[in-house]
């Protein structure tokens, strides 16, 4: 028996939120008395798979099949339930991602397995049962949830968990066969849409995300946007009235109906605060909110507020980030 982690790669390199879910899976290996296995999709090197020895990983998996690269749905729950069932695991973690999102609940029917999913702390034993603490109601409550079938898969929420490293510590990496056919990659995208922000980090994985509203006036004043971002290295997002009137492309939306984020440090520029953008939002670990209308509501959810006309408040922040360095 051991625990089965799914680590997401992106141009070879290891997703922060699958270093979180790989520290939180050999902590609940370690709960267990056991050891954790990593499972890799997407574009990986053997280096860098290596390196998840520091998070406490005993070995990883990886399948090289070139198709593998971008995010197919079907091809992805196979790989990772053939590896679950070559490593007789009985505990499958991932990140509470887009992907993870996406293979969770194919996992859960394929392997008859119960899913907890925006998990919150390490999972405990209680009265016998398996249980996990996990978000609600747009992250305004929680709940716990007893995992009562053999098998458990847990997606655990970004930013939950502070990633461990210790230094020096190495996995070995093992080549992976899950067999995949051609019909395994039949729901294959035919455009696959990158946010290429922050030098190429999508905005789900963004830890800083600077984001501006209807008090913009206008697309053409974007750039005081992306300028803040370019200074901090954050990506850029958008409100949902923001991208209806098309002044940016429709993926920069975050929001209840867009993508849900939970970044280090959010930044709000003119944005209102109207529950279904906080509902994207509310996760942010530090949120600083810029508007001249003290009355705004983002205020009482903000960490930090700053009451100010956005057109005279970035470029002057922007500066102090610059010179900060």
């Amino acid at each position: 028996m051991s625990v089965l982690v799914v680590i997401e790669c992106d141009k070879g390199e290891v997703k922060k939120s699958s270093l979180e879910v790989a520290t939180y899976a050999s902590q609940v290996a370690q709960q267990l008395g056991t050891t954790a296995t990593a499972v890799a999709v997407g574009e990986a090197t053997e280096d860098n798979l290596a390196k998840l020895g520091e998070q406490g990983i005993s070995k990883v998996l990886y399948d090289a099949e070139p198709r593998l690269k971008d995010f197919v749905n079907g091809a992805y729950t196979k790989l990772i339930a053939t590896a679950a069932e070559q490593e007789g695991a009985q505990v499958l973690v991932l990140a509470n991602s887009n992907i993870g999102a996406a293979v969770g609940s194919r996992l859960s029917i394929r392997l008859k397995a119960s899913l907890a999913t925006n998990a919150v702390e390490m999972p405990r034993t209680e009265g016998g049962q398996f249980v996990v603490k996990r978000g609600a109601f747009s992250g305004k409550a929680l709940a716990d949830v007893a995992l009562t079938t053999d098998r458990k898969i847990i997606a655990v929420k970004k930013n939950s968990i502070e990633a461990q490293h210790e230094a020096g510590k190495t996995a070995p990496v093992e080549k992976f066969s899950a067999n995949l056919t051609d019909a395994d990659f039949a729901d294959a995208p035919k455009q696959v849409i990158m946010q290429d922000q922050a030098g190429g980090v999508l905005l789900p994985e963004a830890d800083k995300v600077v984001s501006g509203g209807r008090g913009m006036k206008g697309a053409e004043n974007w750039n005081l946007i992306e300028d803040l971002a370019k200074a901090l290295g954050a990506a850029t997002a958008c409100s949902k009235p923001v991208s209806d009137v098309d002044w940016r492309p429709h993926h920069e939306h975050v929001g209840q109906t867009g993508i849900t984020i939970s970044p280090n440090l959010y930044i709000a520029c003119g944005i209102s605060g109207a529950i279904q953008h906080l509902a994207g939002v509310n996760s942010s670990k530090v949120i600083v909110v810029i508007n001249k209308d003290p009355e705004a509501p983002f205020f009482k959810a903000a960490d930090y507020g700053i009451v100010g006309d956005v057109f005279d408040v970035l470029p002057k922040l922007t500066q102090a980030v610059k010179e900060l360095g």
